[in-house]
């Protein structure tokens, strides 16, 4: 049997993309479109998005389902590790002290890191503890939807 790779990391990509769009999520694929994103008012949740099986399949879930929840982000955002790499790198260049994580979410306020889960809080982990989390946090710097 001869798979083309290609063809399948393709296919996984674009699930991965999906998900997060059905979820809410705008897609960022440039360095622009990243900072416009990440500079507006109000409270942003950036996924670094990641074909990593283990924990993107942690991830993904857990960025859809964060959000029901009586304080939630204000703009919803990701982008793609390993994908779109001058975005990823710009969204990067405002998780201050944090080493590159995908996948991992970060949370701002009018464009300044409050905090970030990243990748060793998410793989290993159920979907829901992520879930919690997220919630954690959107309780701490999200306003009442």
């Amino acid at each position: 049997m001869n798979i083309d790779f290609n063809l399948y990391m393709n296919d996984v990509v674009k699930q991965a993309r999906e998900d997060m769009e059905r979820a809410g999520y705008a897609q960022l694929t440039t360095p622009e479109e990243v900072e416009a994103a990440l500079e507006q008012k109000g409270t942003t949740l950036v996924m670094v998005n990641s074909v990593c099986g283990c924990a993107g399949g942690i991830a993904r879930p857990a960025a859809a389902h964060s959000v029901h929840f009586d304080k939630r982000p204000d703009h919803l955002v990701t982008v793609f590790a390993g994908q779109d790499k001058d975005a990823t790198a710009k969204a990067r260049s405002y998780f201050t002290d944090y080493p590159p994580s995908s996948p991992s979410f970060a949370l701002l306020k009018d464009g300044k890191l409050c905090t970030m889960v990243e990748r060793h809080e998410i793989e290993g982990h159920d979907p829901m503890s992520v879930v919690n989390k997220l919630q954690q946090y959107f309780e701490q710097y999200c306003e009442e939807v």
